[in-house]
C-alpha cells in the first residue's frame, strides 16, 4: 500500500484509509469479531489512516475501534471529530473540549493524532458555522486543546460554500481537510469552469494543496452509488443524502452505471475501482476513505487502491464522461 504526506504534519498515510462510518456500517452494526478481523486484516494490508466520529452511531464505531484497537495495539494515525451545536460563541471552546474527551474515554486513548470540525462551513444552513465562527472561536480553542496535548493536528471537513470555505482554508492551527471528491463530481479539483453549478467547490482542492493542508477525500464512492447499484448492504445505511454529487441516491447510481463500460474497456472489476482509483489520482490526495461493511470489500477496495494511479488515457476519458453530465438536471 502506497503512503502519502499528510500536508506539512510530518505524518505519513495510507493512500486508502479505512472509514469508520455509518454509510459502510462495518464499525458500527458489525459484530465483534467481524470487526477486529476487518482492522487486523487492513492493517497487514498496510492501511495506517482509521477515521471516526461522535456521529457514527451516536458513539458506537469510537467504542468499537477502541476495543479492537485496544487488543491489536497498532501503530497508526488515528483522526476522529467533533460537531458544534447551536449555542454563545464563548461556549464553543468548552462543549469542543467536552466532546474530545467523550471520544477519547470511547477510544480507550489518551491522544489522537487528528481532531477535525465536523459541521458544514457556511453563512446560513442547517448544523452550518459561518467562516468567522470558526476562526474567530473554533481555531483558538483547538489550539489551546493541543497546547495540552490532547492531539497531534486540527482540521475541518470541507463542506459548504465554495467563498466561506476559501476564508477557512489556511487559517494557522488547521493542518488537514476533509474534502469530497468523486466521479460523480469532481469539482473541488476542477474549478468553477467544470460547470457543476449544484456542487461547485471552484477548485478548493487546489488552494488547500497549495495552503500545505493533507486531504482527506470523503464520499469518493459517493455513498456506494458508484458500485452502479442501488442495493444497500444490510450493515450500511439504508439512505444515504448524496454529498458532491447528484441530488439523490438513484440519480447517482444512474450516473455511475455511464463508468462501468470504460472501467471495463480499461482491463478493471468496475465503476468501483474506478472511482477509488480515480479519488487517488490527483496529486493533492493524501488519503481517500472507503467505508466498509465486510471484508470482502476491504479486500476488494485494498487491491484497487493497490494498483495506483489511473493512466492519463484514462484520466482523458472520465472527463469527457463527466463533461457530459453537465447541465443535466440535477
Amino acid at each position: 500500500m502506497e503512503h502519502r504526506p499528510l500536508g506539512r504534519t510530518g505524518l505519513s498515510v495510507s493512500v486508502m484509509g479505512f472509514g469508520c462510518g455509518s454509510v459502510g456500517g462495518l464499525m458500527v452494526r458489525g459484530t465483534a469479531a467481524d470487526q477486529e478481523h476487518a482492522v487486523a486484516r487492513a492493517l497487514e494490508l498496510g492501511i495506517s489512516y482509521f477515521d471516526t466520529a461522535p456521529s457514527y452511531g451516536s458513539g458506537a464505531s469510537e467504542t468499537n475501534l477502541g476495543r479492537v484497537l485496544s487488543r491489536l495495539r497498532p501503530t497508526i494515525v488515528l483522526g476522529t471529530k467533533f460537531h458544534v451545536a447551536a449555542q454563545p460563541a464563548a461556549e464553543i471552546g468548552a462543549a469542543i473540549a467536552a466532546s474530545l474527551e467523550a471520544s477519547l474515554r470511547r477510544l480507550g486513548r489518551d491522544y489522537v493524532d487528528l481532531l477535525q470540525l465536523h459541521n458544514p462551513i457556511a453563512e446560513s444552513g442547517a448544523g452550518a458555522l459561518p467562516p468567522e465562527l470558526v476562526v474567530e472561536h473554533v481555531v483558538p480553542a483547538l489550539l489551546r486543546l493541543q497546547a495540552q496535548g490532547k492531539f497531534g493536528f486540527a482540521g475541518f471537513t470541507s463542506i459548504g460554500e465554495t467563498s466561506a470555505l476559501r476564508r477557512v482554508i489556511g487559517q494557522a492551527g488547521l493542518s488537514t481537510a476533509q474534502m469530497p471528491y468523486n466521479l460523480l463530481n469532481p469539482s473541488a479539483g476542477r474549478g468553477v469552469a467544470a460547470g457543476y453549478p449544484a456542487q461547485d467547490y471552484g477548485d478548493v482542492l487546489g488552494q488547500a494543496q497549495e495552503a500545505g493542508l493533507g486531504i482527506i477525500g470523503i464520499r469518493v464512492l459517493a455513498g456506494g452509488a458508484l458500485s452502479a447499484s442501488e442495493a444497500r448492504h444490510p450493515l450500511g445505511s439504508a439512505n444515504v443524502t448524496p454529498i458532491g454529487s447528484g441530488t439523490d441516491y438513484r440519480t447517482d447510481v444512474r450516473r455511475a452505471q455511464a463508468f462501468a463500460a470504460l472501467a471495463r474497456e480499461a482491463g478493471m472489476a468496475g465503476p468501483t475501482e474506478l472511482a477509488i482509483r480515480f479519488a487517488i489520482s490527483h496529486p493533492a490526495m493524501s488519503t481517500a476513505m472507503v467505508g466498509l461493511s465486510t471484508l470482502e470489500q476491504l479486500e476488494f477496495a485494498a487491491a484497487a487502491a493497490q494498483r495506483g494511479r489511473l493512466p492519463d488515457a484514462v484520466l482523458q476519458r472520465i472527463a469527457a464522461v463527466q463533461d457530459g453530465f453537465v447541465g443535466e438536471p440535477r
